[in-house]
């Protein structure tokens, strides 16, 4: 005999992903327009986070943002604090970033209608993501992406994180933002080896679902190696659509199975991160994870070699390289060290292993093991590459 109370319920949510430039010029109406949809009773408390290097890059971006809400007096409450954290991994590796960002939630008297923004790089806005989320049990949050990476990939994604016991994203949440707003101009004090880095991301989507996106970086390879802006801004655009679409018609937004798609390449990359001590950042990293899958997918039967080679030659022509001293480490077992990705890829998952491979350009497809044998040979033909170049 058992008795039973049962009711099933859906939650909306809207992803709004806006593209502009000049974000805090006076007369541009996007950030105030975004601000008042969220219709609070009364002048929202708007706390802002500001990634650092970006700071001291664009040093009149703080002035910048104070004559914007100067001139909007009244509509909202600019929080006389504004947080500097410094960019990079170290931001989601440093437990007081997360703590330091409660504090001043805390401190500056948010209420659950109230906004952080949040403008920086990918690592950044995880952080403040992750905070926004679970104070309060979830405050407002704007996503001012400062990097191609963030702007195309992981800006407008709907999950927040921070590394802990030396693993990726091991504490987190899936809470979408209130809004993303993409400003190409944050981009212009950006260092090359960090414009790069988003541009793998791009490339990672097309692959698995786009053939004629990819064909579309392969024409415009030099003007992106050239950081042409025009090709820079295209590439982000669509990328960014790609993603949100995955997001809004994927079935799983809140990725409770066991498949990733967006993550083909992550479960080499993640653990070639971490054997670094994050020294390689994640989109040399996922270069170099998306390539060894390629690899793979040859050797285990999947994809033709001439394909194959399409994609190893544009990830090189674009800069990236295909190899790391870190994939020389070995476990007791004489085995890779980075082949343990494998399994922390399946834990933070949960369920079976479950990798994206190819059979073709953009044709992605999902298997549920890896033979460390084709890993190890997918390894040496990276390695006798790299030599080689």
């Amino acid at each position: 005999m058992s008795d039973r109370i049962q009711a099933g319920f859906a939650v909306k949510y809207e992803h709004q992903v806006h593209f502009t430039r000049g974000v805090f010029r006076r007369d541009n109406p996007l950030l105030a327009g975004v601000l008042a949809s969220g219709k609070a009773a009364r002048p929202p408390r708007v706390l802002l986070v500001l990634d650092e290097q970006l700071a001291n890059a664009q040093p009149g971006l703080f002035s910048a943002i104070q004559h914007y809400f100067a001139g909007r007096e009244g509509q909202f409450d600019l929080a006389p604090e504004r947080l500097l954290i410094p960019g990079g991994e170290a931001a989601k590796n440093d437990e007081t970033s997360v703590e330091g960002l409660y504090a001043a939630i805390e401190r500056n008297g948010l209420c659950r209608h109230g906004y952080v923004i949040a403008i920086g790089g990918g690592a950044l806005l995880d952080v403040a993501g992750f905070a926004a989320a679970t104070a309060h049990r979830g405050i407002r949050h704007i996503r001012m992406p400062s990097t191609v990476l963030g702007q195309n990939d992981a800006g407008v994604g709907v999950k927040n994180g921070v590394n802990r016991f030396g693993k990726k994203n091991f504490l987190g949440t899936f809470a979408p933002p209130f809004a993303v707003i993409n400003d190409f101009e944050l981009l212009a004090t950006l260092p090359e080896r960090e414009k790069r880095g988003g541009y793998i991301e791009a490339v990672k989507v097309a692959l698995i679902r786009d053939r004629e996106f990819f064909e579309r970086i392969e024409r415009s390879r030099d003007a992106l190696r050239a950081f042409d802006p025009t090709a820079m801004e295209d590439l982000i655009r669509r990328c960014a659509e790609a993603h949100v679409r995955h997001i809004a018609n994927g079935g799983d937004p809140f990725e409770l199975g066991s498949a990733r798609p967006l993550d083909f390449g992550h479960w080499a990359a993640h653990k070639l991160e971490q054997l670094s001590g994050f020294r390689i950042q994640h989109g040399e990293a996922v270069a170099i994870g998306i390539a060894l899958d390629v690899a793979y997918s040859v050797l285990a039967g999947h994809l033709d070699a001439v394909e194959a080679e399409r994609v190893i030659a544009l990830i090189e022509s674009l800069g990236f390289a295909l190899w790391a001293e870190e994939l020389d480490l070995r476990n007791a077992d004489g085995e890779p060290a980075v082949v343990a990705g494998l399994e922390e890829f399946r834990e933070h998952l949960g369920g079976a292993l479950t990798i994206t491979l190819l059979k073709g350009i953009g044709q992605g497809f999902e298997v549920n093991s890896m033979d460390t044998a084709k890993i190890r040979q997918a390894l040496e033909q990276l390695s006798a590459r790299a030599l080689k170049a």
